[in-house]
């Protein structure tokens, strides 16, 4: 394992959609001192291409395992993938999904086989990959399918972990994904993940009920009380300090948000509007219940603002720091 007093970790970086903003954002966060050795997954040509459209100065270094140099502004070590065709700033291809998807599986052997020390994501383009005739519906999911791990998706920000029991679903489809045992298993999860990940002794778990009110007694919805309220307590007779179900109307209040660890959303759209208009551009995705440390930002490719210098690489740099974070409290937990 790695030691305890372990320092300046090698992540990897991906690069994601060619066409949108993530090859802008490596160019970008090159520019800066980091707390880390950093090795971008990525066509070293699009890197370079990128940045000479960019008018920013970049040192392109090829990536050699046996000799990871600490991170110096204005340069990059790239482990190179080639794109299957040139892509254009802002113009999507599905030609390129299955790149986008090979720097991903690259990056994912790299972090399990150890010469990683975890992984950082810039955004992909579901549909893009969709239209290649391959079913994609997020990194998350993918990365549980390359894992064969049970997962849970996090956003951290505006001084909230937000976390959900479902992700990338339609609306009508929700709340027939929400069963007892999904339920058990993500909560034991988000608990066993704050205590080692996030050094929390007893995590305090908030839970929202799925329907406004959290059902009003069954009166707007029975899930809560047939489904939700016996799964909490059957986890609390195990110890683990869980809240609700409360209505998610309330319960993002800043008075009580200080009496909480975790926020545990039922659906997408629920959970994640409020973290992001407290901290977009400087949240934080993390991936629970992986065997590797896997963050990422908290956008999309925003393909209108690809090449033009205007993305925001803050919340590229939060998750890096994130990473190193997480490094470093599993290295206290050994």
């Amino acid at each position: 394992m790695t030691p305890v007093n372990f320092i300046n970790p090698t992540l990897i970086l991906t690069a994601g959609e060619p066409a949108g903003v993530g090859p802008d954002l490596c160019v970008q966060i090159a520019q800066k001192e980091l707390p880390c050795k950093l090795i971008v997954i990525a066509d070293k040509n699009l890197l370079r291409d990128r940045a000479k459209i960019m008018q920013c100065s970049l040192e392109l270094l090829d990536y050699s395992p046996a000799t990871i140099d600490n991170h110096k502004p204005g340069s990059l070590q790239v482990l190179h993938v080639p794109l299957e065709k040139p892509s254009i700033p802002g113009v999507l291809d599905s030609t390129n999904s299955r790149y986008v998807l090979k720097i991903l599986e690259r990056a994912v052997e790299g972090c399990c086989s150890g010469e990683f020390d975890a992984a950082v994501t810039t955004p992909v383009h579901k549909g893009v990959i969709n239209d290649a005739g391959i079913a994609f519906t997020g990194h998350t999911e993918y990365l549980s399918q390359l894992t064969n791990s049970q997962v849970v998706m996090m956003l951290v920000g505006g001084g909230m972990r937000v976390t959900l029991a479902t992700t990338h679903l339609p609306l009508k489809d929700v709340a027939k994904a929400i069963t007892p045992i999904k339920l058990e298993k993500k909560l034991r999860l988000i608990n066993h993940d704050l205590i080692t990940n996030f050094l929390i002794t007893s995590p305090r778990i908030v839970v929202a009920g799925l329907n406004p009110h959290a059902g009003e007694s069954g009166h707007l919805g029975s899930e809560e009380m047939e489904i939700i309220i016996p799964v909490l307590n059957k986890l609390r007779s195990e110890g683990i300090n869980l809240i609700g179900p409360l209505p998610a109307d309330t319960l993002f209040n800043p008075i009580y948000l200080k009496n909480y660890d975790c926020i545990f959303a039922m659906y997408h759209d629920q959970g994640l509007p409020v973290l992001k208009h407290a901290s977009f551009g400087k949240g934080v995705n993390v991936t629970l219940g992986l065997p590797i440390i896997r963050t990422s930002v908290d956008h999309g490719t925003a393909l209108d603002l690809a090449a033009t210098g205007q993305a925001d690489p803050g919340s590229l740099q939060a998750a890096i720091e994130m990473a190193v974070t997480l490094i470093e409290n599993r290295n206290l937990k050994q």
